[in-house]
């Protein structure tokens, strides 16, 4: 028994930024989609992640071959070569990329202290979605590896490495086009998990104040988080690199955001408002705010 207490407190204790991140995923995505949604997509988006790093370490598919080494296994819980929780950051990682093209493509509404994105059943399972979340949750990706690699000189400790050295500070590239590949997959079913129509509002869905905000917020704090890491670490061009990359992508996003806001036709409000009858959106209008 204390042996198990030892690998469920380690568990935790080893990965804490994992766990409170997807603790804001759930702060974020309940609200957005409801429980049954969230904890569908949790256990399925896990299950895939979990299985991709599985047939990477054994297939060399789909991030190339790499290995974890066995140094927490008396610290944290192991399934089948992979420790456990490890796969758990797809599922935030995924969610928070597709809720930052949800905002990137959607309609925007602001009214008070208060913005709303004008999502239609049709804008979240539509490709340009999948593709733009795929790409940001890869991007992610192009931060977090790097820094992850170097966990020897952090808190996380040596769990992995690659077989052979990689041109962006250690990763080959071959992990990039399967975290692209993986994220296409994690996000496509998000949508499908998604796409079952509500006759009624489901448990767990709330009203918050700019929620639309919420996901992108929790993309940008793992984003700083990382790049943080590295300067912690004392990888000055690594977070230089990272910062660098990210610039303009932001500058842009937020440029274009400022000018659609409030630009929406009333065709794009009533598809809102015909999926989402729930949304704050709706209330503002019939209050003739």
């Amino acid at each position: 028994m204390p042996h198990f207490l030892d690998i469920a407190i380690g568990t935790v204790t080893m990965r804490p930024y994992v766990f409170a991140f997807f603790g804001a995923f759930l702060a974020v995505c309940v609200p957005h989609v409801g429980w049954k949604r969230t904890l569908t997509f949790t256990l399925g988006g896990y299950t895939v992640a979990f299985c991709s790093e599985w047939l990477s370490i054994n297939t060399g598919f789909p991030y190339g071959w790499y290995y974890y080494i066995d140094t927490t296994s008396n610290h944290e819980l192991w399934v089948a070569g992979v420790p456990f929780f490890d796969s758990l950051s797809y599922v935030f990682l995924a969610y928070c990329s597709y809720a930052t093209a949800l905002f990137i493509l959607s309609p925007l509404k602001a009214w008070r202290w208060n913005l709303a994105t004008l999502e239609t059943r049709r804008i979240r399972r539509s490709f340009s979605v999948l593709l733009l979340g795929s790409f940001l949750q890869t991007c992610l990706d192009i931060i977090i590896d790097p820094v992850a690699l170097q966990g020897r000189r952090w808190f996380l400790g040596q769990i992995y490495g690659y077989r052979e050295q990689g041109v962006h500070f250690g990763v080959p590239l071959s992990n990039y086009a399967g975290w692209l590949v993986t994220s296409f997959c994690l996000i496509a079913l998000f949508q499908l998990i998604d796409a079952r129509r509500l006759d009624e509002t489901a448990a767990g869905l709330v009203a918050v104040p700019c929620h639309s905000l919420l996901g992108p917020l929790l993309y940008l704090s793992v984003l700083i988080f990382n790049i943080t890491m590295a300067l912690v670490i004392g990888e000055r061009f690594m977070a230089l690199c990272g910062a660098l990359m990210y610039t303009l992508p932001i500058l842009i996003v937020v440029l274009q955001a400022l000018q659609r806001v409030n630009r929406f036709t009333k065709e794009q409000l009533g598809d809102h408002l015909r999926d989402y009858p729930w949304s704050p959106a709706g209330r503002v209008l019939k209050q003739g705010k």
